[in-house]
């Protein structure tokens, strides 16, 4: 629909440029993975947002079945920002869109270019989990320069832990590094909390998702799932003052292939105000106990199977089955 949708904005004298547009969608190629999933918006270079919102329609849902309450609004948040880091973000929106304009014209943007730009937008950005005079930083994941800079700033703050750890995510199927790093945060005596999905919206995410359940639950891990509506939030929140907002899942998807952003804050009444809204989404969640997970019936832990097995197949297959 991308493409009616884009025929009426530019009628209407917007400029549209789309990322990667399918020219075959039975072709199947390892860079149609490489999806630009950031959500950014920046107006007259003085506000900007940052977060995991789509702009869809909240009742663009799925059909509910007849014993079930309809779906509220989507689970989600962004960032309005204003001030200095207003800079990077626009930044990074002007290359990629330059990118595009000259792509688009059979053009490319020469490499060099790219990489001292690309550089520019998150200079000393690594070390915002060490600097406390630093309340915020813009970072994006990309498959050049920045492959794994998101995957940093999390394993810095939940290796650093020593309270609490309270991670909202749509998708959540983290590789070994990620899943022991959660585990040594437990052995320490940190609280790990997992606002995780609790309505099927894509099947490989979703079961995949539930294989990790067991392993989770035996370090102490506490699980609950989101089921009022579609949890899309991709925030975590760590300690009394470290939270990150954006569009990053734990994921293969979002962590090895996607074009993501997030935004790190330093900052109480930040990090307090996400752990409010996460607390409350928790205590009106389902939470998973061991026992009752493991009685589920057998169709569920069949789909299960299947999908951890296709999610594993398709990471060797990508080239990153050791992740």
């Amino acid at each position: 629909h991308i493409g009616s949708l884009q025929n009426t904005l530019q009628l209407a004298g917007v400029d549209v440029a789309v990322f990667r547009p399918e020219r075959n969608p039975f072709a199947f190629r390892k860079s149609r993975l490489r999806r630009m999933h950031r959500k950014l918006v920046v107006v007259d270079d003085r506000v900007a947002f940052v977060g995991g919102i789509n702009v869809i329609d909240d009742l663009n849902m799925p059909p509910v079945e007849a014993n079930e309450k309809p779906y509220g609004p989507r689970f989600d948040f962004a960032v309005r920002i204003e001030g200095a880091l207003i800079a990077p973000i626009s930044l990074s929106m002007r290359i990629l869109w330059k990118r595009l304009m000259r792509r688009r014209r059979s053009e490319t943007l020469p490499l060099k270019s790219a990489v001292q730009h690309a550089a520019s937008t998150t200079d000393s950005a690594s070390d915002l989990t060490n600097e406390k005079s630093q309340l915020a930083a813009f970072i994006q994941r990309d498959n050049l320069l920045h492959r794994r800079d998101i995957e940093v700033q999390y394993l810095q703050a939940i290796n650093s832990a020593t309270q609490h750890i309270t991670i909202a995510n749509a998708y959540f199927f983290p590789g070994r590094a990620f899943h022991r790093a959660l585990a040594a945060a437990r052995r320490r005596g940190v609280r790990v909390q997992l606002l995780l999905q609790g309505r099927q919206e894509y099947f490989l995410q979703h079961y995949a998702s539930r294989a990790l359940y067991p392993s989770l639950l035996r370090t102490g891990i506490e699980i609950h799932e989101y089921k009022d509506s579609f949890l899309h939030a991709k925030v975590a929140a760590v300690d009394e003052d470290w939270a990150t907002v954006g569009s990053s899942n734990i994921d293969p998807f979002s962590l090895l292939l996607a074009r993501e952003a997030n935004v790190f804050v330093r900052d109480a009444a930040f990090n307090a105000e996400l752990r409010g809204a996460l607390a409350a989404a928790i205590d009106g969640a389902v939470m998973v106990h061991s026992k009752r997970w493991s009685k589920r019936p057998w169709l569920d832990k069949l789909l299960t199977s299947v999908a951890y097995q296709i999610a594993r197949g398709l990471m060797r297959v990508l080239g990153y089955g050791n992740r």
